[in-house]
């Protein structure tokens, strides 16, 4: 009867192991960034976001004439209730709607081609076309509608406005509150339009060379998915549930009990 109990036990214990070990991840699993490197730095990459068709921009003309610059900017407007608009002094800028062409359609100046330009270079563009018009032109020229989306195993998944017109995949992580412990940090998916075609590219996480990827920094209407791991889609077959874990407790009750009863 002992031989068998021992033989159990060992079974037992065995079994548990091999539970407890299914319901966690391995350092290679979770940690970001594990390569070594020696102390020092890199240099950031000269990113500068391009505008594409269905862009928001907002664009303020002045100069030293106020009164001339007029003509060159929209009316500021409020929209109330009944949808009625109405100026309101700069309550709120008119946006300018990048076409399929990639053009805009510009007060005096008619018809303008933005989309494939960086802000620096449309406002280089437009200083150019002003200058016939104006005496040192001012613009300047804001991206309104600059969104990226974060979904999957993220704390909080959403689509996120971006201010600063610049936004990095782990700044774009961070403001999804960072992955969960179930997110694939080497399976990273990031979706982007280009040219009316969707293209796809992966990141590793776990990986510094991240950093160098000429898609880390991210565009206007990006998404991010994070992949859930293994363990993840096993719970998820029984409804959030983690039966390992429970049946690993269960069985280290089970243990419990033998080495007490062995014991007297």
């Amino acid at each position: 009867m002992k031989y068998f109990n021992h033989n159990r036990l060992k079974f037992l214990v065995l079994i548990c192991s091999l539970a407890l070990a299914s319901c966690g991840g391995s350092r290679e699993s979770i940690v970001y960034f594990q390569d070594e490197i020696a102390n020092g730095s890199s240099k950031i990459s000269d990113f500068e976001l391009k505008f594409k068709p269905d862009d928001l921009l907002t664009i303020d003309v002045s100069a030293l004439d106020p009164e001339a610059a007029k003509p060159f900017n929209l009316p500021a407007v409020s929209y109330n209730a009944t949808s009625v608009i109405s100026a309101q002094g700069n309550l709120k800028m008119q946006t300018y709607l990048i076409d399929k062409e990639g053009e805009i359609e510009f007060p005096v100046l008619g018809t303008l081609k933005l989309g494939g330009l960086s802000r620096s270079d449309a406002n280089r563009f437009l200083k150019e076309k002003l200058s016939e018009y104006l005496k040192d032109p001012i613009v300047n020229i804001r991206l309104a509608n600059f969104t990226v989306t974060v979904i999957g195993e993220v704390k909080n998944p959403g689509t996120y406005t971006v201010q600063d017109e610049k936004i990095s995949l782990t700044e774009a992580l961070g403001l999804a509150g960072d992955l969960t412990i179930y997110g694939k940090r080497d399976n990273v998916f990031l979706i982007r339009e280009v040219d009316g075609e969707n293209r796809y590219h992966k990141f590793d996480l776990t990986s510094i060379n991240v950093m160098n990827s000429p898609y880390f920094y991210l565009t206007q209407n990006d998404v991010i998915y994070v992949e859930p791991n293994k363990s993840k889609v096993r719970s998820s077959r029984y409804n959030q549930n983690n039966v390992v874990l429970i049946s690993a407790i269960a069985t280290l009750a089970t243990i419990t009990a033998l080495i007490i009863n062995n014991s007297n």
